[in-house]
Parts: structure tokens; C-alpha cells; sequence
């Protein structure tokens, strides 16, 4: 029997915002999240049973009819999810595999590169912390930069550091990370920049 996710949608854009941005990219994204963020933009995607399920097979024969061979698996909260097949199926295909997770279940697939954005609403997982590649934080407000500080002591030294400002707050929120940013320089501003460009 062929392994399926719950699908709420997949599509080919630029990577927005993190480290990658700017990057064409094969988004896969999965319905199910139980970390309900108050500011999320794609709250349609919480409940998993609303989205079809689809064969891992199948989602990765649709991105294989684009060029780029970046796949970004995000949610919802993807590792609600076993992602060991897909991963698996992904690189097989000649994909560079790449997650963005609030850290909130332990890990499963195999990533080459992990996002990591952990939420005030559900504390991370153990499991996360050692295999981010980057943490992004999101900031709504002044708080926020507490918040990024507890979780950048405990990532490995090679995590790349992010703060981002929550879209509906970014005029408020903005000024401030620049200055944090200035005064505490192992952290890089990241920005959405899909939604100032109006791409999906």
C-alpha cells in the first residue's frame, strides 16, 4: 500500500523568507496542526482530516514536472507527520530536502536542510534543537527577542539565526529587530519578502 500524507496544497515559487530566500522551490504543504499560532496565515490548514490524502508518490511526480530540485515540506506542522518516506522518495528524485517546523513533534525524514520557527503555543521537541540549520524567530513583540534568546542557547553553534517580523505587525516590529540586530550580530534579519513581491 502506497504511503499518503494529507495534502492541503503544493506549488512551485520562491522561497519567501529564511535563509534560503529567494530560491526557486516546490512547496508541499500538509494539512494538521495542533500548535495554533494566533497570527498563523493558513489556519485552513489545521485540521488534516479536511485535506486529501495523497500518495507520496504522486506529490513527488507532480514536483518533478518543474526544474528546480528544492522541496520545501511545511504546514500546518509537518512532523504531526511520519516524513521518512517522503524524504526518502524526494532525494531518491534528486531533491534538495528542506523542512519548516515549529520544532513541535520529533523529527522523522531525512532533511539536508531544517528550519526551525518555535512557537510560544506548543514547546519544541528535544529532538529538534541538534539538527536545525536555522532558527528563525518570529517577532510579534518586544518579548520576542527573550524568546529567541532561551532558543538560540540551546541550538548547535552552526545554526544561522533569524528574526522576522510578524506580517501584520512588520512596521512596528521591524525597527526594533534592526536595532537588536545591530547591537547583537550573530542574529540576520529575515524578511517576507513574497508578500512585499505578491507571489504566493
Amino acid at each position: 500500500m502506497n504511503e499518503v500524507l494529507p495534502l492541503m496544497e503544493a506549488f512551485y515559487t520562491l522561497q519567501g523568507e529564511g535563509y534560503h530566500s529567494g530560491k526557486a522551490a516546490y512547496f508541499i504543504r500538509l494539512g494538521g496542526c495542533d500548535v495554533g499560532c494566533v497570527w498563523c496565515d493558513v489556519k485552513e490548514s489545521w485540521e488534516a482530516d479536511a485535506h486529501p490524502k495523497v500518495s507520496v508518490e504522486n506529490i513527488v511526480s507532480e514536483a518533478l514536472r518543474y526544474p528546480a530540485r528544492m522541496a520545501v515540506v511545511t504546514g500546518g506542522e509537518p512532523l504531526m507527520h511520519n516524513l521518512d518516506k517522503l524524504t526518502e522518495v524526494l532525494q531518491a528524485s534528486g531533491f534538495h530536502t528542506n523542512i519548516e517546523t515549529s520544532g513541535a513533534h520529533p523529527m522523522s525524514g531525512r532533511w539536508d536542510w531544517v528550519c526551525f520557527s518555535p512557537k510560544k503555543f506548543k514547546a519544541p521537541h528535544s529532538s529538534v534543537y541538534a539538527q536545525a540549520n536555522e532558527l528563525k524567530v518570529i517577532v510579534y513583540n518586544k518579548t520576542d527577542f527573550e524568546f529567541a534568546e532561551h532558543h538560540a542557547a540551546l541550538v548547535n553553534e552552526n545554526c544561522v539565526l533569524l528574526l522576522q517580523p510578524e506580517w501584520s505587525r512588520v512596521q512596528e516590529m521591524t525597527p526594533l529587530i534592526v536595532d537588536y540586530v545591530k547591537q547583537h550580530p550573530q542574529w540576520r534579519v529575515s524578511l517576507q519578502t513574497h508578500k512585499y513581491m505578491d507571489i504566493p
